[in-house]
């Protein structure tokens, strides 16, 4: 009954389409091979375009789609996921990270894969790889990492331990006591697989090591230190002994491939902790990286470093794309970088030269004892950013006039001076655009016909600020909870909702042995605990049931940074993420708050940029196109359109006319789009499918739907 009334609640909302035919010119690639009538890997291809050169959907016809089929995973708790589509079958994962396989053409399942994990947290894809008869499926589940045949869907015994291979392992110090969990696909090369992962942004957190294993057999092939051990380059860019106790600087958000050249091209995150870098003085090379790696060895061959000494989260969102531009009078291949900060950076994918110029701007220095911010930081000339970079009080939400009152009287409390201002412990600093971007883990779409770069972007204000860690014994739940908890919910454990929920009365709304098991497991855009010893996980369970009343400190006081006893304690702490919202829960700042713009890589300039979503609430009363919050990102495709979901709280799918930005067809999805759609053909048909499942909000619906659309038979 659920799935017949959601086929039939899919409301389809077709705008007025103009304009000619698409013509042009087809990608290089046959359009007719079965190569380009699938969608092999995430981001559609090794080189993460996000491109499709199929056109029988385009703009003459676009406003005609209508659902094809859906598969209901039955499931609660949101997806990110992007499938992949191999030879009429479609591959995907579902809320709580089973494994399926169903015919493209009418979604009827084929089998399911069920590893007895019930995993938490994001989970974005899966990599398919053959060897004549030998079939793959590669997918990470939480920590570990199976191999499935993509026939029947058992696990391959030979692979790892009876299936799988734990990534906990080989990295330092005793492996179950590792935090990490696996939320982006590896990327496949000849007979690698090639991995990151996602760690906490506190320590203890284990090193983001890039690993490269043998497809057949599980066996680790080569690692990447991306915390320079003795004697490797940028070593001198941290403390001495930090390869012993630091962590992160992890690829959390996947990698791109040049396959024809053998390059991994693999962009990193900070260094934990995120917010103060007193234990890691220096510009910590390669955190906040775009790394060049030959794919067959995981030698360096360049890299650029777009964030020195990260002390504001600015993370590498998403997978590079590899495009080829024409640039002073040269056709060159390229690869293109965007950033949490709204920046897009523009490199020769041969060599690491930039294509647009970069100067490296002064930056003031940290008020915040012990911390040493770096002098300056890196900002290309061009493209210009393509999200806000400084908020002033002319930029205030005038929603309506209360609104704008109290959103004045806010900022007049907080430091607003722009991008790589490090924080102090007297008044909030503004991170604008925020803490998840500017860009983020959706990607962007490179048109590979017109070398044009699609992204889309939050443009948001949020703040942050530090706070003196206090004398508590250091396995106390309090200090538990300051050092690994507070960074997302705050030193009053009331969170920063929809993305942060709020602690306080966590104990009326799950037992003990379900407080427990997220610590351990994650869950959401919570990480893995798995550093945390028994004794100190009921410390915290204990801190967080009494409301940040119980001070009970666990038999076993330990450190247990990453098993090392180097890490100096931190004097300073993220007092928390604090999202700019007026009283009625809508940003602070004027729209747009959600973008999506057109950028042409061979020139720089802009093509077009538009507002991305609405809020339902605020159109019924006349305010269209503010712009969301979204999640997720764009495809192109040759049919001159470009798909998108992402938005928040409209729960829509769009289509745009590539060229001009012109929304040409738009349809209500069952939960919000939150992930990044693929499109594929099968028996001459093509068709697009996005995962629906909602998740980024906690206050509003999610489940687990696949919706496929087609033209009409």
């Amino acid at each position: 009954m659920r799935y017949a009334l959601l086929v039939a609640g899919l409301v389809l909302v077709v705008t007025a389409i103009g304009g000619l035919p698409f013509s042009g010119h087809a990608r290089s690639q046959n359009p007719n091979s079965a190569e380009a009538l699938d969608w092999p890997a995430y981001g559609g291809g090794p080189d993460d375009a996000r491109y499709s050169p199929l056109q029988q959907i385009n703009r003459h016809n676009v406003a005609s789609l209508q659902v094809a089929w859906t598969y209901d995973t039955a499931e609660e708790g949101g997806l990110e996921t992007s499938p992949i589509v191999v030879n009429g079958v479609l591959y995907g994962i579902t809320p709580a990270q089973e494994i399926f396989a169903l015919d493209a053409a009418t979604g009827h399942p084929l089998w399911k894969f069920g590893s007895g994990i019930e995993g938490g947290q994001p989970n974005r894809g899966l990599s398919y790889w053959a060897s004549g008869d030998d079939q793959r499926i590669l997918v990470g589940i939480t920590n570990f990492v199976y191999a499935l045949d993509a026939r029947t869907g058992k696990a391959i015994a030979s692979f790892g331990e009876e299936g799988h291979i734990d990534l906990r392992k080989n990295l330092r110090g005793e492996y179950q006591r590792q935090s990490l969990v696996s939320t982006s696909p590896g990327v496949v090369y000849k007979d690698l697989i090639i991995f990151g992962d996602r760690e906490p942004e506190a320590l203890p957190a284990p090193p983001g090591d890039i690993r490269a294993y043998d497809v057949r057999t599980g066996k680790l092939r080569w690692s990447f230190h991306t915390i320079p051990h003795p004697g490797e380059l940028g070593y001198d860019t941290w403390p001495k002994h930090a390869w012993t106790y630091s962590g992160g600087a992890n690829n959390w958000t996947g990698m791109a491939l040049d396959e024809k050249r053998g390059i991994v091209y693999a962009p990193t995150g900070s260094a934990a902790s995120d917010f103060y870098g007193a234990d890691r003085l220096g510009d910590d090379l390669f955190a906040n990286s775009l790394i060049a790696l030959d794919a067959e060895t995981g030698k360096r061959i360049w890299h650029f470093q777009t964030v020195k000494h990260d002390v504001w989260d600015r993370d590498l969102p998403s997978p590079p794309s590899l495009v080829t531009v024409k640039h002073d009078g040269r056709t060159i291949d390229a690869i293109a970088q965007t950033t949490k900060s709204g920046y897009v950076y523009l490199f020769d994918r041969t060599n690491g030269q930039p294509l647009f110029p970069i100067s490296y701007r002064p930056y003031p220095p940290s008020p915040t004892p012990g911390e040493k911010a770096a002098a300056t930081q890196p900002l290309p000339a061009m493209p210009a950013p393509f999200a806000r970079q400084l908020l002033t009080e002319d930029m205030l939400t005038q929603r309506t006039p209360e609104a704008h009152a109290w959103a004045l009287a806010e900022f007049r409390k907080f430091r607003s001076e722009g991008q790589f201002v490090p924080f102090g412990d007297e008044k909030p600093t503004v991170i604008f655009p925020g803490y998840d971007g500017g860009a983020e883990w959706g990607g962007a779409a490179v048109d590979l016909q017109s070398a044009v770069l699609y992204v889309n972007a939050n443009d948001l204000a949020w703040t942050g600020s530090l706070a003196k860690n206090t004398g508590d014994p250091e396995s106390s739940g309090r200090a538990i909870y300051l050092s690994q908890c507070s960074l997302c919910h705050g030193e009053k454990l009331a969170g920063s909702p929809p993305q942060f929920p709020s602690l306080i009365d966590e104990s009326k709304r799950h037992s003990r042995e379900e407080i427990s098991s997220m610590i351990r497991h994650g869950k959401g855009r919570m990480p893995a605990f798995s550093n945390l010893s028994d004794d100190k996980i009921s410390a915290l369970i204990d801190y967080v049931s009494t409301g940040g009343k119980a001070e009970y400190v666990p038999a076993s006081n330990a450190r247990q940074v990453a098993n090392s006893p180097s890490a100096p304690r931190p004097a300073y702490r993220f007092a928390g993420y604090t999202k700019f919202l007026d009283p009625d829960g809508y940003p602070a700042v004027a729209p747009p708050w959600g973008t999506l713009s057109a950028i042409d890589l061979n020139t720089g300039e802009y093509r077009w940029k538009i507002p991305l979503g609405e809020y339902p609430a605020l159109a019924a009363k006349g305010l269209h196109d503010t712009g969301t919050e979204n999640y997720g990102g764009p495809i192109v495709t040759a049919g001159g359109l470009l798909f998108i979901a992402a938005t928040n709280f409209d729960k829509k799918l769009r289509a745009f006319d590539k060229d001009t930005g012109k929304l040409l067809w738009e349809t209500l999805l069952p939960f919000a789009g939150n992930a990044t759609p693929a499109t594929y053909e099968v028996a001459g048909r093509q068709y697009l499918v996005i995962a629906a499942g909602g998740g980024k909000a906690v206050d509003l619906p999610s489940g687990g739907i696949y919706v496929a659309f087609a033209l009409p038979k």
